[in-house]
């Protein structure tokens, strides 16, 4: 039995990486008459950096700010998403991505994305990956290795040609 791709989930960090993977997801998406939604996930800092300005500006005060630092932020990739999608519509005539299908997340991008990926009930996951390679990749891991690693969706992982 061959899979049926009807829902795509398109992460991106909107590098040109993840400008190139599009074209991917909207090939396929065409082919199968699929859906794509995007995620972009805004990282979080870590604990320890929240921990300090917490004791340093009151817990309610850091909360506060970080609501409204978050969404003025959302706005803002909102806008460059908006921007984004208005391109790829040019590029990829055949391929309209309505704004509603935008998701902006807060939180470990590997997390967000898996999580999304098993919720939204998608068939493929496609992302871009800046294969930096080397001791790099070995120590740390990407972004896309992982997601690659914990995802139960099957993932394509797009790197730029060279």
């Amino acid at each position: 039995m061959l899979p049926e791709i009807k829902k795509i989930l398109y992460a991106t960090d909107l590098s040109e990486n993840a400008r190139h993977a599009f074209g991917y997801a909207a090939s396929i998406a065409q082919r199968y008459g699929a859906d794509i939604t995007i995620l972009h996930v805004v990282e979080e800092l870590s604990k320890n950096t929240e921990h300090l300005l917490s004791a340093m500006m009151g817990e309610k005060r850091w909360k506060e700010i970080q609501q409204k630092s978050f969404d003025e932020f959302s706005g803002l990739i909102r806008e460059r998403l908006d921007q984004f999608c208005r391109e790829m519509d040019q590029a990829h005539t055949e391929c309209s991505l309505p704004a509603n299908n935008i998701h902006i997340r807060q939180g470990t991008p590997v997390r967000q994305i898996t999580d999304e990926a098993h919720e939204g009930g998608y068939d493929l996951v496609v992302m871009g990956t800046h294969g930096q390679g080397g001791i790099t990749d070995a120590m740390m891991g990407s972004t896309a290795r992982r997601v690659t690693r914990r995802s139960k969706v099957p993932v394509m992982v797009i790197r730029l040609p060279e």
